[in-house]
């Protein structure tokens, strides 16, 4: 996976959400910040401007209840492979919210993109490319997308035990810009060791937050989870690319984590 880099702009583009460092969210300088106003779809909106903006555009929707961002990556190995950055957001995501917990706090993803804290759901990740890019093809490029429950808009803090929010498990006055810079900085720092040393580590951190259980388990080169029960003689294969179709922790119809 390249480092994240900006491509130059063509004159002929059409106008788009004014790009700035805003002071509200400060990002590495790698990245360039897009802002949406409340109501918008970052995951969408970074899709859609990702042939243009090229590597680097961190697309953030103001709200306070909810952590919404997308990242564009350019990849420089095959769709099938590219894949597996999906694991280096995750993985960053979820450093994003350990930075800001309070000791002994709970931090799971479940397979693939669910991230929960002390088992209740949070948010999560999902993964984009081009339509129609054959696995074998280097896509033009990757879209990463998060959301992290911030605050509750319920009214009832816990009736739900299977949903929660960073507010009602201790993170004090973290709030979605915390969360969105947290992520930024250590995307990088996973993007940077992916580079640098290979996807090892990438896996490493992502697995070591996996809730699942027992046996040993790793990620193949096409991204598919592999885990092998201690005494089984087979391992079995999850495939990742039905995983990340599915999405279960979101929900389309309220366009946030699940309630």
């Amino acid at each position: 996976m390249r480092k994240v880099v900006r491509r130059p702009m063509p004159l002929d583009t059409p106008a788009r959400p004014l790009r700035t460092t805003a002071p509200e969210l400060r990002l590495p300088p790698p990245f360039t910040l897009v802002r949406l106003r409340e109501w918008g779809d970052a995951f969408e909106h970074a899709r859609r401007i990702a042939p243009t903006e090229g590597a680097g555009a961190l697309v953030h929707v103001g709200r306070f209840d909810l952590a919404e961002f997308a990242l564009v990556l350019e990849p420089d190995e095959p769709l099938v492979a590219a894949r597996r950055a999906f694991y280096a957001g995750m993985a960053a995501l979820a450093d994003a919210l350990a930075a800001y917990a309070q000791p002994e706090t709970l931090i799971d993803i479940h397979w693939p993109g669910a991230l929960t804290v002390n088992l209740g759901l949070v948010g999560g990740g999902r993964l984009a490319w081009p339509e129609g890019t054959a696995d074998d093809a280097v896509p033009d490029w990757l879209v990463f997308g998060g959301m992290i429950r911030t605050a509750s808009m319920s009214g009832e803090p816990g009736l739900n035990p299977s949903v929660t929010a960073l507010e009602e498990e201790g993170f004090g006055e973290t709030t979605a810009v915390d969360v969105v810079e947290s992520f930024a900085r250590n995307m990088m720092v996973h993007l940077d060791a992916w580079q640098e040393k290979g996807f090892v580590g990438v896996a490493k951190s992502y697995l070591e937050r996996l809730s699942r259980a027992g046996g040993l388990r790793s990620i193949a080169d096409n991204g598919d989870l592999l885990i092998r029960s201690p005494g089984a003689k087979e391992t079995v294969r999850t495939d990742l690319l039905q995983a990340l179709a599915a999405a279960d922790w979101y929900d389309p119809a309220t366009k946030g984590p699940r309630a």
